[in-house]
């Protein structure tokens, strides 16, 4: 199956081979043809798999690729509500990208910067409205963006929306778009009941496309636990760190100022690291992410609320230097390596008082995960871990590496990479954080 099969015009298609993408992914197979027969869709898809593309292909295929030139000012046509300003802006940027040799005007709004230039953008017309519901609200209160002429809606992350605490705001913006004749697509990593009862509300008889087992994740990543005293936590990662500083990585902390001092103690060691989290205005958080894809650093020290936010090619490790609260949120923060297809290296240090928390994943994961001891920092009594599986720590000698793929926004294969060293690890902290009236 090609691109070319599924009905796509050669303006698109064009933009894609431009791209080296030239093979759908399961869920752009599954999904693209039937948003193309203008049904309502509920999919379902573990982070990776090229959602965006899914849905925004098929989009622009519908409203504009065969559109006539726009005669008179913009409004909307397409709103995908999304539940960070990071993801957001990722969107925006594949948009750009996929629609590049089409006549397509797009725009992000999302709080932690200025309203004015958002207003200035929607005045001077705008196809496609990429937006967190926080900030939309703000825009609709002050009827500075008119959404009556909305025809498809993208809930994107809607599971995500709904953790972040976002079900009165999207319903709030539902319940102000146009119901007749507008095409709604939502998609998410997980099937909460709340999603469900969503669709059931504000969805006409949708199709289903479930890629994924809910909460699963990708069999290219490996996962590993290195168990250590919380005391030697810093000192093990800057070990795993230091064996490779040329390599990218994302390291998961739990909270902002545990971040910040992360960041501050991987730069005293002549690390190139920064931080994105809550605190951070957009603009640093912008440059942080834009420095990251581009190697500027090479650590990205991150809490969960841009787990999903971030996307970035071949990112072959991640490192949980605190696993998460919540064990599903370990499934969106691993899910930035192992993409497409590629092999990726997901890596936690567990102190004894996370011992808890390493069997909620190990159960949520229904498999058990490999525990190596790093020499020299072993624990000073082992992780106290029940029944299933993990046995004794292993003494972690190897340097093994990892092979890395790329594909079509989740990414067509595009080459080898080299593994990560086995022993090595990448950690990415993003927690919580709410995206709400200032998202």
């Amino acid at each position: 199956m090609s691109f070319e099969n599924l009905g796509l015009s050669p303006n698109i298609l064009r933009a894609l081979a431009e791209q080296g993408y030239d093979t759908p992914t399961p869920i752009q197979e599954a999904a693209i043809p039937l948003v193309l027969e203008g049904r309502d869709l509920l999919a379902g898809a573990q982070t990776g798999t090229g959602k965006t593309a899914a849905f925004t292909l098929p989009l622009l295929q519908r409203l504009f690729a065969d559109a006539a030139p726009v005669s008179g000012k913009r409004r909307p046509r397409v709103l995908i509500l999304t539940p960070t300003r990071e993801l957001a802006a990722q969107i925006h940027e594949n948009v750009r990208a996929y629609a590049k040799h089409l006549r397509v005007f797009a725009t992000t709004i999302f709080g932690g910067v200025g309203m004015q230039p958002q207003i200035d953008a929607l005045r001077r017309g705008v196809d496609i409205l990429i937006a967190t519901p926080g900030r939309l609200i703000d825009h609709l209160e002050r009827r500075t963006v008119d959404v009556s002429g909305i025809e498809i809606l993208v809930l994107d992350e809607a599971d995500r929306m709904l953790d972040m605490g976002f079900l009165p705001q999207m319903k709030r913006v539902l319940n102000a778009l146009p119901r007749q004749n507008r095409q709604t697509l939502l998609f998410s990593a997980t099937f909460a009941d709340q999603i469900k009862a969503l669709a059931r509300e504000f969805m006409r008889d949708p199709a289903e496309v479930q890629i994924a087992a809910r909460n699963s994740v990708v069999a290219t990543v490996t996962h590993r636990v290195h168990p250590v005293d919380a005391a030697k936590k810093r000192d093990l990662l800057l070990e795993l760190l230091s064996r490779d500083s040329r390599r990218q990585t994302l390291v998961f902390g739990r909270t902002k100022h545990g971040a910040d001092k992360l960041v501050k103690f991987l730069d005293q060691h002549g690390l190139r690291t920064a931080a994105i989290h809550g605190n951070k205005s957009q603009n640093a958080r912008t440059r942080a992410l834009a420095d990251f894809k581009n190697g500027k650093i090479t650590v990205l020290v991150a809490t969960d609320i841009a787990a999903r936010g971030i996307d970035i090619d071949q990112l072959p490790l991640v490192i949980n230097f605190d696993l998460p609260m919540v064990a599903e949120d370990y499934v969106h923060r691993i899910g930035r390596t192992g993409r497409a297809g590629a092999e990726g290296l997901a890596v936690s240090l567990v102190s004894h008082d996370e011992a808890r928390l390493l069997r909620d994943i190990r159960r949520l994961l229904k498999q058990d995960i490999a525990i190596e001891n790093i020499i020299g920092f072993e624990p000073s009594s082992p992780l106290r871990l029940d029944g299933n599986g993990g046995g004794q720590p292993k003494q972690n000698q190897a340097a093994r590496k990892p092979n890395h793929a790329r594909r079509p926004h989740a990414q067509a294969p595009k080459g080898q990479h080299p593994k990560p060293h086995a022993a090595a690890n990448k950690q990415r902290n993003w927690r919580g954080g709410r995206d709400a009236r200032k998202a």
